[in-house]
């Protein structure tokens, strides 16, 4: 938990603390916030996973392929704009087009005898 000690002559004082819901005034309130444990611990197991050299090999690598996918959906399956409106309908459309492009994927994967290996050869980390 982090809190300021003495904020008072802070010139952004208005801005840096929101929350009218107060009681206490602006004047003498400080600015405090605080993270949660389980983000901290989940946060370091994380980093551990992604500095191993698999982690590095798959960051590598997952640079070289996201972008293709993009483009993929976007030539290939001719997908130019979304055909309903609403957040829910665009989630809905988004999801059925990435099921779409993943069974296509697959689906030439098993044609050429490729399942079980990635796109690009993993490039060794330096």
């Amino acid at each position: 938990m982090y809190t300021c000690e003495d904020c008072s002559n802070y010139s952004f004082k208005s801005k840096c603390i929101k929350g009218n819901n107060s009681k206490i005034p602006l004047e003498a309130r400080t600015k405090k916030f605080e993270t949660s444990k389980r983000f901290n611990r989940q946060r370091k197991e994380d980093l551990e996973r992604i500095i191993t050299n698999e982690g590095i090999l798959l960051r590598m690598n997952r640079s070289l392929q996201a972008e293709g996918s993009f483009a993929q959906v976007k030539h290939d399956m001719n997908f130019r704009r979304f055909m309903c409106c609403g957040q829910k309908n665009v989630l809905a459309e988004s999801i059925l087009l990435a099921m779409a492009y993943n069974a296509n994927k697959l689906h030439n994967k098993i044609q050429y005898n490729r399942t079980g290996k990635h796109l690009f050869e993993l490039k060794e980390a330096s």
